[in-house]
């Protein structure tokens, strides 16, 4: 007979949730009772599921499916209504965050590890949102995280879960398991903000694109959208069946690892248009015709051209940005009159904005950006709004850019990851400088004299919610900053994030790499923190 089985258990060191829920090896959560542990601690940190409906979902990385049951029989014995299911469970980040908002649902678990890589020896995360389909606030992760420290118990149910493979309603025990169609809302919500028929017409004209979905989950969305609903040809979207290891690859939108596509885009023949996405869909890259367009300029260009789509016609209440993003935005906020925030990194920040009508449009360096109609930064959105915009233009990317710089001037702009850096040396290089900033002001490095240097702390104008320690920045006196950073997405070591930025609106240097633009940031920055003496690199893993 199944029941309801109260386990005993004792807390586990470490499952302190980062800026996207916890994060760790697939092998930890797959260590009972890890994953029944940070469950427990959620629905008793989030006061209770009684009664509750629930979006569970994920990337579809290995164990994602083993996890979800995990989940469900858990949910069932706290005593939940009803679970809305991804069919197979999968569901991406936005389309989740969706789901929890159109089902007015009590909130959801996302399981993902973003970017990072899937298998059994790779990574696996799992984090809350909230009834708004955001992150959970800091407050709630941080309740989340008492209760993980004095755990004595998790309630489980005792029955096997349903078949999540197969469209319907099941039952364990008086709960009800939905399984729904992980990418028909999402598409159709997409239909209401964009124009397909321009976009269609765009295609039909000739138009080439290449959307690289790496194996991951926005593969069946990309070919739902791009494909099936907007014509673009069969295989414009390549690898898009989503793998528990992502095919071996690293599944990061960024020119290093989405390689093929920048080589395809570089190539004689390319294509007009490319783009790609992570592991759960709420990232993405941006490659025109030999032209990639970073993160921070792609923010910058969608805020000014947004009101191009049919969603964003009426104009924009305001922008905003996490901290190490570049000012690019800001400049087009400026010329445009609306507010632009500056928030720490991780987008439940930027949730109290959108839900106070503050804000339509956020991004973040790391090739997130979203808008109001979900609580996440949404990968293949942006791509679509891309879409809408050179369809509506009869521009190329490249000529996009090129007008965006001609108007705004360029804000060059760069990260530098050192990766899986010994935690001590990166924790002491932070604690060291952070203890050097007030005598920073006035000192010289190399070409480059220090304006001012701070640490970067957050007071939320909505909800008054203060955030300190969100990274060490040091501005020069010719405008240009460097900031300092230590990721909380990483499973091993500590990886250090350098942000590089320096403005230049001369015409005649517009067109720079940027690694040569910013060289004399470059420098200062590593004189300045030592970085290359005390992590023992010589260089970054990572330049984006």
């Amino acid at each position: 007979m199944t029941e309801i089985q109260t386990l005993p258990t004792r807390p586990i060191e470490g499952q302190k949730p980062g800026t996207s829920g916890l994060r760790k090896k697939t092998a930890v959560f797959r260590q009972t009772p890890y994953l029944e542990n940070y469950v427990q601690a959620i629905f008793e940190g989030i006061g209770g599921i009684e009664g509750q409906v629930l979006v569970v979902g994920g990337d579809g990385r290995y164990f994602n499916d083993r996890a979800i049951g995990v989940i469900l029989r858990m949910a069932a014995a706290h005593g939940a209504a009803r679970c809305i299911v991804g069919r197979g469970g999968l569901l991406s980040t936005p389309a989740a965050s969706h789901l929890i908002r159109s089902r007015k649902a009590d909130g959801g678990l996302i399981l993902s590890a973003s970017h990072n890589p899937g298998g059994p020896e790779a990574d696996f995360g799992l984090k809350y949102n909230g009834p708004n389909g955001g992150p959970a606030s800091e407050s709630v992760t941080e309740k989340i995280f008492a209760r993980t420290r004095d755990l004595q118990h998790y309630l489980i149910w005792s029955g096997e879960a349903p078949d999540i493979s197969r469209l319907g309603t099941a039952s364990l025990g008086a709960m009800e398991v939905e399984v729904i169609d992980p990418i028909g809302d999402y598409a159709d919500l997409m239909a209401r903000l964009f124009d397909f028929d321009a976009i269609r017409g765009l295609i039909a004209g000739g138009f080439r694109l290449r959307f690289d979905a790496m194996h991951a989950i926005t593969g069946p969305y990309a070919q739902e959208i791009l494909e099936r609903r907007l014509g673009a040809p069969a295989g414009s979207v390549v690898n898009g069946t989503p793998l528990p290891d992502f095919g071996g690859g690293h599944p990061d939108p960024n020119p290093i690892w989405a390689h093929e596509l920048m080589a395809a885009m570089h190539a004689p023949n390319a294509p007009d248009f490319g783009a790609a996405s992570d592991g759960d869909g709420d990232r993405n890259m941006i490659v025109g015709r030999g032209c990639y367009v970073s993160p921070s300029d792609s923010l910058a260009v969608l805020a000014d051209l947004a009101h191009l789509a049919p969603g964003y016609a009426q104009g924009l209440k305001g922008v905003a940005r996490s901290m190490p993003t570049s000012c690019a935005v800001d400049r087009v906020a400026e010329a445009k009159g609306i507010a632009c925030y500056e928030t720490p990194t991780g987008w439940k920040f930027f949730g109290t904005l959108l839900d106070a009508g503050r804000a339509t449009l956020c991004g973040e360096e790391s090739a997130g950006t979203g808008s109001d109609h979900v609580r996440e930064k949404d990968g293949l959105w942006a791509v679509l709004l891309w879409l809408n915009i050179l369809a509506v233009t009869g521009k190329s990317v490249a000529a996009l850019m090129a007008d965006h710089w001609a108007r705004y001037g360029r804000n060059y702009y760069s990260r530098h990851d050192y990766e899986e850096v010994d935690a001590a040396a990166a924790t002491a290089l932070i604690d060291d400088l952070r203890a050097r900033l007030p005598e920073l002001a006035g000192a010289r490095f190399g070409a480059l004299a220090v304006a001012r240097a701070d640490e970067f702390a957050y007071d939320d104008p909505v909800d008054g919610s203060h955030a300190a320690g969100q990274g060490l920045r040091v501005f020069f006196e010719n405008g240009a900053r460097v900031v300092f950073r230590l990721s909380g997405t990483g499973t091993a070591g500590a990886t250090l994030r350098v942000y590089l930025e320096s403005l230049e609106t001369d015409p005649e240097k517009l067109h720079q790499d940027p690694q040569d633009a910013l060289a004399e940031v470059i420098m200062a920055a590593d004189a300045i923190a030592g970085i290359a003496a005390r992590t023992g690199r010589a260089a970054p893993d990572v330049v984006t």
